[in-house]
């Protein structure tokens, strides 16, 4: 499978905007955040969701992850792959429906574990090169 540089080169730029994250986002606000939230609650259930779709991607936290690189720079998702990136944008969309299906969390991370392992085995099995635009 061959992926032209440009949309590569789209793919992060959307991922850096953090477009596939809003649906995820939208769901985890308009689902598991009450009303009468503090900003710093909020901020802890935002934050626990994303360490939730770490965990099923790469399956440790983003704080373990800097425990255990501390020589890198950014975090986590700021070293995945062109695979990863593509396997985290359907993983927060999913976790969006499974939000609104009022699944737990340990449900939802055994269900995106799975999928993360499925998907990132095709996309790799797949011998996905990049062609210049």
């Amino acid at each position: 499978m061959f992926f032209c540089k440009a949309w590569v080169q789209q793919v992060q730029q959307a991922r850096r905007k953090q477009l596939p994250y809003k649906i995820h986002t939208e769901a985890v606000k308009h689902n598991l955040i009450p009303d009468d939230f503090s900003k710093t609650k909020e901020s802890f259930v935002y934050a626990s969701e994303a360490d939730l779709l770490n965990q099923a991607l790469f399956g440790l936290t983003a704080k373990k992850w800097k425990e255990l690189n501390p020589e890198m720079k950014g975090n986590i998702r700021d070293n995945d792959s062109l695979e990863q990136l593509i396997v985290l944008a359907n993983l927060e969309s999913y976790n969006a429906q499974l939000i609104k299906q009022n699944l737990t969390p340990p449900q939802r991370i055994l269900i995106l574990n799975k999928m993360a392992i499925e998907q990132l085995h095709i996309l790799i099995k797949s011998d996905i090169r990049l062609i210049k635009s």
